[in-house]
């Protein structure tokens, strides 16, 4: 079984070009795993499953957070998105791939994988993917539509209230996670628990396996339309 082509035919996102990419960036990381310490696995498979898939099972709600700011008056032209603590470039390298029309900023502060998601960008002719060194604490406020990261850090006060900080006026956090009540255990112990959603899933070979079962779940975290100085002020 091809398990990167079945996994993306059944996130509805069957598109050659797609494909290519991807197994493209998968073979990048390979080669590059070893030397900069990217991913967990070095399988074509795992990381297909267990990265790529795992990344695209988001771009459903991705793609609504977009339909979303664009209803509510942004000019298309003028959305971006960033990933925070790229990392490997997950997710940011496969939902840029997916939505070749936006802008996406990858964030990372080491400068070995910095490099190394420029040299993706390029590899996979990425036009929309552009690189930032840079540590979240340090980035400029009010500058992203929709700031997405997965295996990031937890949503404690202080990184929650950097996050929201970064976006515009009702712009979105989309984060990766786990397991439902982990997360709003998670919510629950901020001061002030900001608006949010958890939206299952469901991520091709992973979440519906028997014998390897696992939750996936994104949430969604809404940006007040308010000074980012009174966000979680609790």
């Amino acid at each position: 079984m091809d398990v990167l082509h079945e996994g993306l035919a059944r996130l509805g996102m069957d598109d050659p070009a797609l494909a290519e990419k991807m197994d493209a960036y998968i073979r990048t990381l390979q080669a590059y795993n070893a030397k900069f310490n990217l991913v967990n696995t070095d399988g074509y498979d795992d990381i297909a499953v267990r990265h790529i898939l795992d990344s695209l099972s988001g771009a459903t709600v991705i793609r609504t957070l977009l339909e979303k700011r664009i209803a509510d008056g942004t000019p298309r032209d003028e959305i971006v998105l960033a990933d925070i603590g790229s990392g490997a470039g997950l997710p940011g390298i496969p939902l840029a791939a997916a939505f070749p029309g936006f802008p996406f900023m990858l964030v990372e502060r080491m400068t070995k994988r910095a490099d190394f998601l420029r040299h993706c960008a390029a590899t996979l002719g990425l036009q929309n993917v552009s690189v930032e060194e840079n540590q979240a604490e340090r980035l400029a406020q009010r500058r992203f539509d929709i700031a997405a990261f997965r295996a990031f850090r937890p949503l404690e006060k202080k990184m929650t209230k950097v996050l929201l900080r970064i976006l515009k006026d009702g712009g979105y956090l989309a984060a990766y996670k786990a397991k439902r009540e982990k997360i709003i255990a998670e919510m629950d112990a901020l001061p002030a628990v900001p608006a949010y959603e958890i939206v299952p899933l469901t991520v091709p070979f992973l979440t519906q396996c028997a014998a390897d079962e696992r939750e996936r779940n994104m949430v969604v975290i809404s940006c007040p339309r308010q000074s980012a100085s009174a966000v979680l002020s609790g």
